[in-house]
C-alpha cells in the first residue's frame, strides 16, 4: 500500500484554451464593407448590361421595349455592318498604340536610369504627360491642330504645306494625327513602370557581364528584358485594354470620322447608346466587346507565360 501511495499519478497538462476565431477573421471583417461596396458598383452594372442585352430598350420608343432574347446578337454578327470595320480598327488602333508606347517608354526609361546632370528634372518632365486628364489632354490637341492657329498654320509659315489644312478632316492624316496625340499621354505610363523595374536590376550582374566580356547590347538582352518581363506583360495588357476602351481623346479630336475612319467599337457603342438611345443593342455591343478583351486577355497571360521564371 505505502509503495502504491508513493507512485504518485503524473500531473494532468493544463489544457490549452481554444484559440479565439475572431481575432483571425478582425482583418475580413474590417474590410468587408469597402470590398461589399466595391463589389455593389462592380457587379451592378455589369449585370445590368447583360440584362439590357437581352432586351429591346429605348426609352424614346418605349412601345417596342420587351423582351428580345438574343435578336440583339443576331443582329450585330449578321446585319450590322458598321461593327466588323469598328472592330478592325480598335485591334489597328490597340496594336500600333501599345506597340510604340512600349518602344518609346522602354527608351525613356532606360535613359532617365542613367546618372546625369538635371536627371530629377527629366524624369518629371518625362512623367507630366501622364498626370494630365484625358480631357485636358484632347483640349490641348485641339488647339494644336487647329488648322487657323495650331501646328499646320505654322508649317505653313515656314513653307511647308498650305494654309487652312486640318490633320483631323483628312483621312490620309488623321490616323497618325490621333496616334501621336495619344502617344504623348501613354508612353509615360510605360517609362514609369518600366523606369520601377529597373532600379531593383542588381548593379553586380551587369558589372560580372562586362568582367565576361559582354557588350551593351547583350547585356541589355540577357539581364535587362528578362527581368522587365514581367512588368512589360502586364503594362501592355493593362495599357491595351485602357486604349480599346478609349474614348474621350477619338471622341474630341474626330469624333469618330472623317466618314467613320476612327470609330471604334466602344466609340461606336457610346453613339449608339447616347445618340440613338438604344441602350438594348449597346448593351450586346459591349458584352460581346467584354467578350473580346476577356478571351484576348487570358490568351496572352497564358501565351506569355506571365509570373512564370524569367
Amino acid at each position: 500500500m505505502a509503495q502504491a501511495a508513493a507512485v504518485a499519478k503524473p500531473p494532468t497538462p493544463p489544457r490549452r484554451r481554444r484559440a479565439s476565431a475572431t481575432p483571425r477573421r478582425l482583418p475580413y471583417l474590417l474590410i468587408a464593407p469597402a470590398a461589399l461596396l466595391m463589389l455593389g458598383f462592380i457587379a451592378y452594372p455589369v449585370l445590368s448590361v447583360f440584362y439590357y442585352s437581352l432586351q429591346d430598350y429605348n426609352p424614346t420608343k418605349p412601345w417596342r421595349n420587351g423582351f428580345a432574347g438574343f435578336d440583339n446578337f443576331t443582329r450585330i454578327f449578321t446585319e450590322d455592318p458598321l461593327f466588323w470595320g469598328t472592330l478592325v480598327f480598335s485591334a489597328k488602333w490597340v496594336f500600333v498604340e501599345v506597340g510604340l508606347q512600349l518602344l518609346f517608354g522602354l527608351a525613356l526609361a532606360l535613359i532617365v536610369n542613367q546618372t546625369f546632370v538635371g536627371r530629377a528634372l527629366g524624369r518629371a518632365l518625362v512623367f507630366s504627360p501622364w498626370a494630365v486628364s484625358g480631357v485636358l489632354t484632347s483640349a490641348i490637341w485641339v488647339l494644336l491642330y487647329n488648322s487657323q492657329t495650331g501646328i499646320t498654320r505654322y508649317l505653313a509659315d515656314m513653307g511647308i504645306g498650305d494654309y487652312g489644312v486640318s490633320w483631323l478632316s483628312d483621312t490620309s492624316t488623321v490616323f497618325p494625327a490621333v496616334v501621336v496625340a495619344d502617344l504623348w499621354r501613354g508612353v509615360p505610363f510605360f517609362a514609369i513602370l518600366i523606369l520601377a523595374d529597373l532600379q531593383s536590376v542588381s548593379r553586380d550582374l551587369y558589372e560580372a557581364a562586362e568582367v565576361d566580356g559582354a557588350s551593351r547590347f547583350k547585356q541589355f538582352l540577357h539581364i535587362t528584358l528578362p527581368h522587365l518581363k514581367d512588368a512589360i506583360i502586364l503594362s501592355t495588357l493593362l495599357r491595351a485594354v485602357w486604349e480599346f476602351n478609349n474614348v474621350d481623346l477619338l471622341y474630341t479630336l474626330t469624333g469618330g470620322g472623317p466618314a467613320g475612319e476612327t470609330t471604334t467599337l466602344p466609340l461606336y457603342i457610346a453613339n449608339t447608346s447616347v445618340d440613338a438611345h438604344d441602350f438594348g443593342y449597346a448593351s450586346a455591343l459591349t458584352t460581346v466587346a467584354f467578350v473580346i478583351l476577356l478571351f484576348c486577355s487570358m490568351v496572352y497571360l497564358r501565351l506569355s507565360k506571365f509570373g512564370g521564371e524569367k
